[in-house]
């Protein structure tokens, strides 16, 4: 119940966060950090791969203990990867289908190649110790390779350029060095930042690590010698240490999102430990959705967005693009996102108080088709 509420609660935050009314008017909160630094609105993705991380081991505990052939996981794996590339290219085609301007990376491409990668090493190994040594491997392996390895035609880390400047470092290199590969030969690749991408090949590295906390975490829940009412405790410790180690780390390697800079990891990882460890001592040992109606519904409210997290984000996505692609109908140069917005302000002038309530009118929209799957019991997974 804890993963479902608190992916849900991810998923909610993210959708506030991508649609504001108005781009140029978002309460700091809801905005990401420019470069270096973390915001509330940074937590939505790292927490994403978190929980995908938490629920592996429920996913495949009981299919390896039965037998199951690794052929056949690793393959359904595979196949699971793919498709959500699949989708994640669908959607950046939607609505024009201008080939020129695809973009391969993106959130649903990380969220594919963390799993992918994830799952293929708990087939391999679900022994703690293996998963940790290849955790700190990424973090310390990522630290090193931005700090010490030179960039082609630039020069070194720190010494011919700033450390971490965003176009000058590895992963914007490689970033762009991809894009020119594919510009050259399938005549479309696009960056989103044009020089760079913030989810790029290179910094998968580290949200694999991410991905490993949360797997980390699900073993802990799958932990049969270790009480309920304790597990909460768990969570918190380590998520305290986590964080604390986050910010020391983050000192000389600053936290960055973009980069997914590996204190980020760690900063990012232990908070998500931390806000488990509140929802499953509210909602696993304390259960206090059963107390009366206001917490039944309002847990019910987040666990739908939870249980289809991947169809919500699908969703969501496409409902903006659809928004911002047809006209208003007044005419004019107005998207029927923006027309729908100043009736949302009904007169009054774009504040960020609109603005994030047009986010929650969105929120409602996309909150509507998940009720329906919810009451028929349907769960769509890839």
């Amino acid at each position: 119940m804890s993963v479902d509420i608190l992916r849900g609660v991810t998923v909610v935050f993210m959708i506030i966060v991508n649609n504001p009314g108005d781009w140029s008017k978002i309460w700091p909160p809801l905005e990401h950090a420019a470069w270096n630094g973390c915001t509330p609105a940074d937590l939505v993705f790292p927490f994403f791969l978190f929980l995908m991380g938490c629920v592996i081991p429920f996913a495949f505990d009981r299919r390896l203990k039965e037998g199951a052939r690794r052929g056949q996981v690793m393959a359904h794996i595979a196949w699971r990867g793919l498709a959500l590339v699949g989708l994640k290219l669908l959607l950046s085609l939607y609505p024009f289908f201008h080939f020129s301007h695809l973009r391969f990376f993106g959130v649903l491409t990380r969220i594919a190649l963390c799993y992918v990668t994830v799952a293929g090493l708990y087939v391999c190994s679900r022994r703690t110790g293996f998963l940790l040594s290849v955790m700190g491997g990424c973090l310390l392996g990522y630290w090193g390779m931005l700090y010490a390895i030179p960039v082609p035609g630039l020069g070194w880390p720190g010494h011919d350029f700033a450390f971490l400047d965003p176009e000058k470092n590895l992963a914007a290199w490689l970033d762009r060095e991809f894009s020119g590969w594919c510009q050259a030969w399938l005549h479309t690749g696009v960056l989103y930042e044009k020089t760079w991408d913030p989810e790029g090949f290179l910094s998968t590295i580290p949200a694999v690590a991410t991905t490993l906390s949360g797997v980390m975490a699900g073993q802990i829940f799958r932990r049969r010698d270790i009480p309920a009412a304790r597990r909460p405790w768990l969570f918190m410790c380590a998520g305290m240490c986590s964080t604390l180690l986050g910010v020391l780390w983050g000192t000389v390697f600053p936290l960055n999102k973009s980069l997914w800079t590996s204190s980020f990891v760690l900063f990012t990882s232990g908070i998500a430990l931390c806000s488990l460890s509140l929802c499953d001592y509210a909602f696993d040992v304390r259960e206090i959705q059963k107390s009366n109606v206001v917490a039944r519904y309002g847990t019910e409210f987040f666990r739908i967005f939870g249980m289809n997290a991947v169809f919500a984000f699908l969703f969501s996505g496409a409902v903006a693009k659809t928004l911002l692609a047809l006209p208003s109908p007044s005419g004019g140069s107005v998207s029927l996102q923006g027309w729908l917005y100043q009736a949302v302000r009904a007169g009054c002038p774009s504040t960020a108080f609109t603005s994030f309530l047009f986010s929650g009118a969105f929120l409602m929209v996309v909150f509507a088709p998940l009720y329906v799957l919810s009451r028929k019991n349907i769960l769509i997974k890839l």
